[in-house]
């Protein structure tokens, strides 16, 4: 059985010590040009085995409503679940040395109303472990994030396909594709980044889009999940990649397990293929 000791001095990426992933690193990897790895997790094992092979960040996303719970949408997940599920994520984290930054998701309804009620809400994952809150849309979610980085909150944005609103936008089709739809996500990009968020996801976008607001903002980093390849890093859910998925999965998504043998081995082939930029393949986003 492997001890908290053992864990902490696991490979990184299978070739060395788990590294502490901060803010600060993230800049220095994108000054530097290296792709940024997140991938989502939900409990204490799974977490610690992606702190293991490397992943810069782990994300705690509300899509443990589909993954985890069998729902039909990521809107009936709640607060207290994000954060019952961000302490567990934060725990094996921990035992695996805490190289990646945790990041959590604000559930649908718990950043909608005030200024106040959101900083609650931010107060309640932190404390439960996460460094950083993820919150969807644009627009009028750029005075909130600057209200809560004013306040100590790291934010990352999401852009593009939302799915938290995703009946709003007429199911899960790609965003940006029309002149005036790109103009606008560009313009909430840049909101977002002048407010003060540090990363901004942007989902099923095209790729020329995902590389131009990539290049337009140096100091917010850009990931993308189904956007290209053009984009500061790149984000999957776990099950997902690892071809575990129930329902139908998207075609951006590889299944690194299919050829790993192992979670351990298929998470670090996602970070090696994500870094060597083998992954994603363009020809896949050519929306």
């Amino acid at each position: 059985m492997t001890s908290p000791q053992q864990a902490a001095s696991a490979p990184y990426g299978g070739a060395g010590p788990v590294r502490k992933i901060t803010p600060r690193r993230l800049q220095e990897m994108r000054q530097a040009g290296e792709k940024i790895v997140m991938l989502t997790a939900y409990d204490a094992t799974f977490a610690g085995l992606a702190a293991q092979a490397g992943v810069d960040m782990v994300l705690v996303g509300d899509s443990l409503g589909m993954v985890s719970q069998g729902r039909d949408s990521t809107v009936p997940v709640t607060l207290d679940e994000m954060a019952y599920h961000t302490a567990s994520v934060a725990r094996g984290l921990a035992a695996a040395g805490g190289g990646p930054l945790l990041l959590a998701d604000l559930p649908f309804g718990s950043y909608h109303g005030s200024h106040e009620e959101a900083m609650r809400s931010c107060t309640q994952l932190m404390q439960a472990g996460a460094q950083m809150v993820k919150l969807e849309g644009g627009g009028w979610t750029a005075p909130l994030v600057r209200y809560l980085v004013e306040r100590g909150v790291p934010v990352c944005a999401h852009l593009g396909l939302t799915p938290q609103t995703v009946a709003a936008l007429s199911g899960y089709r790609v965003q940006g594709r029309d002149e005036a739809s790109a103009e606008l996500l560009m313009r909430h990009s840049c909101e977002l980044a002048e407010a003060g968020a540090t990363l901004l996801v942007l989902e099923m976008v095209p790729a020329a889009l995902s590389t131009r607001i990539t290049q337009a903002m140096p100091s917010c980093h850009t990931i993308g999940i189904g956007a290209g390849a053009g984009t500061a890093g790149q984000v999957l859910v776990m099950h997902d990649m690892l071809g575990a998925s129930l329902g139908k999965t998207p075609r951006f998504v590889k299944n690194f397990m299919a050829e790993a043998g192992g979670v351990r081995a298929a998470f670090e082939a996602y970070v090696r293929e994500v870094r060597e930029q083998r992954f994603p393949d363009e020809a896949v986003h050519a929306w």
